[in-house]
């Protein structure tokens, strides 16, 4: 949790033994500790108002850089990181395609 709001500005809060709900800008994620099932780790794709600025909170809450900012064929400006935990998330603000 304290990677989800420090990087992506995420609200809810973390429950022992069950999902927790967390809310990053529009979007809810469930989140839950290893207990019942091991660990797993997960693919994202969020969508933010700067994928440039959320790219650098992310690594100083620290996460490790998989792919720097850079503007794709299909509009998004995209980043990848990979958090604390070893889930991959690509950070994208779109933008129109060219």
């Amino acid at each position: 949790m304290t990677f989800l709001r420090d990087a992506f500005g995420a609200s809810g809060a973390y429950e022992t033994g069950r999902p927790s709900v967390v809310q990053i800008g529009d979007s809810i994620v469930m989140v839950s500790d290893t207990h019942t099932r091991g660990a797993t780790s997960a693919l994202l794709y969020l969508y933010v108002d700067d994928a440039d600025a959320v790219y650098d909170r992310a690594l100083a809450a620290g996460a490790s850089s998989i792919e720097e900012p850079v503007d794709t064929p299909y509009g998004d400006r995209r980043a990848m990181i990979s958090d604390p935990c070893g889930n991959d998330w690509q950070i994208a603000t779109y933008r129109s395609s060219k």
